[in-house]
């Protein structure tokens, strides 16, 4: 059966056409891809190694993520991403969206938005699940070691142009980065939880 993606336009507003994987995409068409980091308490983060039966970068250590499908949002994609991949259940409650940006296709005339989240999350490496076709090892990864990995050429940084960003914010109280952007917001929800904006943008390196 055909994968469908919902197709978007740049500000990240349905169209409400559908486009199937596999075929060009139209100049002003976008899908959604979504990466998903999950941190641990140590502050390492789920890393994965790509399997010899993916269709690209076997081998390659990477991050957990994947294209939206019809009817997905960013959460639930990454939710969804996340158990196909790894056979894990996130808590939604323990996930932050931490960046979106765009990139425009290498093969057609369609462009790709990105959301990337983050779950700090502690879960059993020992229960994961691979997907036979996508992954075949798991592994927690410091900040160095993930760097010591790019070096090696064996992490696809490439893919990550906001690591050295993400590294920075990723073990920051979120009222530390919402001071360095003003348009961040947090509001209370039941039982106390703090919930983040969807549209929160966080702020940039310090000069």
């Amino acid at each position: 059966m055909a994968e469908l993606w919902d197709v978007y336009d740049i500000n990240r507003n349905k169209t409400g056409r559908l486009h199937e994987r596999g075929k060009p995409m139209n100049a002003g068409d976008c899908h959604f891809i979504v990466q998903v980091w999950i941190m641990n308490s140590k502050g390492e983060f789920l890393i994965s190694k790509q399997s010899k039966q993916t269709e690209w970068h076997k081998g390659i250590w990477m991050t957990t993520g994947g294209c939206a499908v019809t009817g997905d949002d960013g959460l639930s994609a990454a939710l969804r991403e996340t158990k196909e991949e790894l056979g894990l259940d996130l808590n939604p409650k323990n996930g932050q969206l931490f960046k979106q940006y765009s990139e425009p296709h290498i093969n057609d005339d369609g462009t790709a938005l990105f959301d990337i989240w983050i779950f700090r999350q502690d879960v059993d490496i020992s229960k994961v699940v691979f997907q036979l076709d996508e992954t075949c090892d798991a592994m927690w990864a410091s900040k160095e070691k993930i760097r010591l990995m790019i070096g090696d050429g064996i992490f696809m940084s490439e893919w990550y142009p906001y690591i050295d960003e993400l590294f920075y914010f990723c073990d920051k109280p979120f009222w530390e980065i919402g001071y360095q952007d003003k348009t961040a917001s947090t509001f209370v929800g039941e039982m106390g939880t703090v919930l983040f904006s969807r549209s929160t943008r966080l702020g940039s390196l310090p000069d």
